[in-house]
């Protein structure tokens, strides 16, 4: 009897054991152990070449190259609508952990402007990867040679001087050059911007048609190099490192206190599950850390600029309140 007692006493402790077993790994699963079971599809909402593009696709490789994802990861473009196409396509596979997007203000900024009804709350944020920067091109030929001088003009006859940049009105390339202008004391409701959504932007501004050229960074090193433009002040904290980009002037060392980052990274559809976020949270982690996506940041000239969900959510927040206020001044809000 005491040995059939024993033998119950034992069988009803191992049970409990293997049921604790079971419940701290089911924990575990929804604590960050989840992995993907099919290829990760990653959407650049804009066409092949530019800032959305080039991200996810160094991502995609630097994932794949290293072993950091073992999956398939791959990168589709979805033009159009400044990136509503994207985002809306995204939207659509809502609660999958398979696909991800790439974004940067405009999805801030689009949504803002009532051309898009998908906006950063609508989706998951995972993590951002990187800080890229504006620059403010001028021909080599230009009167002025730093953006004092530019802005001095601008102050005496704003309607003179049109700036031009891809993106459209109320959008990244004319906020990044009106939230400079404005620090510097220039009327920003009187800035004349037009819009080149083909990408000849460049050309308009080496053919005469237009005086400065709002554009990224990186889109200007190649024709400084060239001789055909100079950059009279890029939009970061400090100056960037690299062949060219170290001879680019920040707004600020020239006394107009104020900063623009072109942030960039990626998220999730709507409801997403924690799990896969905490999955892709460490993912992009270790791909910010690594020697290989170190390289290619200074092929480019991006800053690392890491943050978890919960971070960027946070920035995200903030980015909007201060865009809203800038847009409202500009009467290009909703």
């Amino acid at each position: 009897m005491k040995k059939c007692l024993f033998f119950i006493t034992f069988m009803f402790l191992l049970a409990s054991l293997v049921a604790c077993s079971n419940d701290e790994a089911s924990s575990g699963d929804t604590n960050g152990e989840w992995e993907p079971e099919q290829a990760i599809e990653i959407v650049a909402p804009a066409g092949a070449g530019g800032g959305w593009d080039t991200t996810a696709r160094m991502a995609a490789k630097v994932f794949g190259e290293t072993g950091i994802i073992e999956e398939d990861i791959g990168v589709v473009n979805k033009p159009g609508g400044g990136g509503a196409v994207g985002w809306a396509y995204v939207a659509g596979h809502e609660g999958s952990p398979h696909n991800l997007f790439v974004a940067s203000p405009p999805l801030i900024l689009v949504p803002l402007n009532g051309q898009s009804e998908y906006g950063y709350e609508d989706f998951t944020p995972l993590a951002n990867m990187i800080a890229d920067y504006a620059a403010f091109a001028v021909r080599e030929d230009a009167p002025w040679d730093n953006l004092n001088e530019l802005f001095e003009d601008m102050k005496k006859d704003p309607e003179s001087i049109t700036v031009v940049g891809t993106s459209s009105p109320g959008s990244m390339d004319h906020i990044q050059f009106v939230q400079i202008a404005k620090a510097a004391g220039v009327d920003v409701t009187k800035i004349k911007y037009v819009t080149d959504p083909d990408g000849v932007g460049l050309t308009q501004l080496l053919n005469g048609s237009v005086e400065v050229f709002s554009t990224g960074v990186s889109e200007t090193i190649e024709q400084v190099k060239a001789g055909s433009i100079k950059v009279l002040g890029i939009t970061s904290e400090e100056r960037l490192e690299g062949e060219v980009l170290e001879d680019f002037p920040t707004a600020k060392e020239q006394g107009i206190d104020a900063t623009f980052v072109n942030w960039r990274g990626f998220f999730g559809p709507p409801n997403m599950d924690e799990a896969a976020v905490k999955y892709y949270e460490d993912k992009f982690q270790e791909l910010s850390d690594s020697e290989e996506f170190a390289e290619i940041r200074n092929q480019y000239g991006w800053n690392e600029m890491y943050m978890n969900s919960e971070e960027y959510k946070a920035f995200l927040e903030e980015q909007n309140d201060e865009v809203q206020a800038l847009l409202d001044e500009l009467g290009l809000g909703e």
